[in-house]
């Protein structure tokens, strides 16, 4: 206990910091989950531009042009996966070379002095952040490609299936293209706030203002942006029930 107390007692700024950003990071990502529901925002409206892109899917007999499209957006999550392996190689090899990063570190006007022991838990912290984006990405992938199999056993229109089947097998097919773009979405996030973490090995204080900036600057480009302007210029304001 005595040691715990210790800990706590060298490491208070550092572990205020940690707890700073857990809050802004996993905060944030349920206040955004629970206010798409009721809220426009970018996942709000753009799942009723995928219901209306399954619509008309269901009237083509040719799906060709809407399989690209999947398969484009299967590309991007696969390039951002791979990306984040490279990350994670780097930083393990960072965590084999502490000496080295924190003499570069050291010449950094504001810069906090850190122990080896500090300078690895903070590597751990982001090594873990970097997983978590790895393992959004790559079920993301999946679920694209559980898209691609739903639009390849789409009925086509010479079935005259009713407007209720047809609305359902929609609802079903853009359900979960933006389950897919919501955990590519949750990956993206994580890289906004590695760049924050970064301010981490500078100085805790830089690291938690960065993480207030970053949830600012998600905010307001999912809730405020000029795009979802644009986006809702197009199918109008939801419904706040909706």
């Amino acid at each position: 206990m005595d040691a715990v107390l210790q800990f706590i007692q060298l490491n208070w700024l550092n572990l205020l910091a940690l707890v700073w950003f857990l809050i802004c990071f996993k905060g944030y990502m349920y206040y955004s989950k629970r206010r798409s529901y009721d809220t426009a925002c970018l996942a709000s409206i753009l799942h009723l531009y995928r219901t209306e892109w399954m619509l008309r899917m269901l009237d083509r007999d040719m799906r060709i042009a809407d399989a690209t499209v999947v398969a484009n957006l299967e590309r991007s999550v696969s390039f951002f996966a791979s990306t984040t392996m490279l990350i994670l190689a780097g930083l393990m090899t960072v965590l084999g070379s502490t000496e080295q990063a924190i003499d570069v570190i050291a010449d950094i006007p504001f810069a906090v002095e850190a122990t080896r022991e500090e300078w690895e838990l903070k590597l751990v912290v982001m090594i873990t952040l970097f997983i978590y984006a790895f393992f959004k990405f790559t079920w993301s992938l999946r679920q694209y490609g559980f898209v691609s199999v739903m639009v390849g056993g789409a009925p086509t229109p010479d079935e005259n299936i009713s407007e209720l089947q047809k609305q359902s097998y929609a609802d079903r097919v853009a359900k979960m293209s933006s389950m897919a773009a919501n955990h590519f979405n949750f990956g993206l996030r994580s890289y906004y706030f590695s760049l924050a973490m970064l301010g981490w090995f500078i100085n805790p204080w830089l690291f938690m203002a960065l993480s207030t900036g970053v949830v600012y600057v998600l905010y307001r480009r999912e809730f405020k942006s000029s795009t979802l302007k644009t986006l809702m210029m197009s199918v109008g304001p939801i419904d706040e029930k909706s």
